[in-house]
């Protein structure tokens, strides 16, 4: 293994941020923000997708059955809530519509990197295999914690008690 590779590799998160297409695009600081954000302990590479309203509209049909554009949707590969992920494995995907987090921003009086930022951490949440649906409140009381921590000004759930518009 090459020393540039081992450095990647001992990286906590190695977060690439594309198109969707799978080409690289402008990071907008969050491979450092998530890195920061993260749980102690979460390790691994993952990728987000910062794609079209449509395109988010046909990803929420195809794996959730709701024909509409969704703000974030994450694609786990690994591992289940709290468990330290270790370097080299593969966390996931998630996706992003940016016409969503853009609409967004403006309703909650943030920037749009804010708002993709509010959308990466709770998308990571889900990488880690945390389940608003089903956990008794954990994934919130986690990303609540996250989110004080990071600076943001609100957490996705926080701002949507009882509203699942997203996985």
């Amino acid at each position: 293994m090459t020393a540039a590779r081992r450095r990647r590799a001992a990286r906590p998160l190695d977060v690439d941020v594309t198109d969707g297409r799978g080409r690289p695009v402008p990071s907008r600081g969050l491979p450092a923000f998530l890195a920061a954000a993260a749980p102690r302990g979460a390790r691994g590479a993952m990728v987000v997708a910062l794609i079209g309203d449509q395109a988010m509209r046909r990803l929420n049909r195809q794996f959730r059955g709701k024909d509409c554009a969704t703000d974030v949707l994450s694609f786990p590969e690994a591992s289940k809530a709290g468990d330290d992920v270790s370097p080299g494995l593969r966390l996931g995907e998630m996706a992003i519509a940016l016409g969503v987090a853009r609409r967004q921003a403006r309703r909650f009086g943030h920037s749009l990197d804010t708002e993709l930022r509010v959308l990466a951490l709770h998308g990571l949440l889900h990488l880690l295999g945390y389940d608003h649906d089903t956990d008794q409140g954990e994934m919130g009381r986690v990303e609540e914690r996250l989110r004080k921590r990071a600076g943001l000004p609100v957490g996705l759930i926080s701002r949507a008690p009882g509203r699942t518009r997203h996985r």
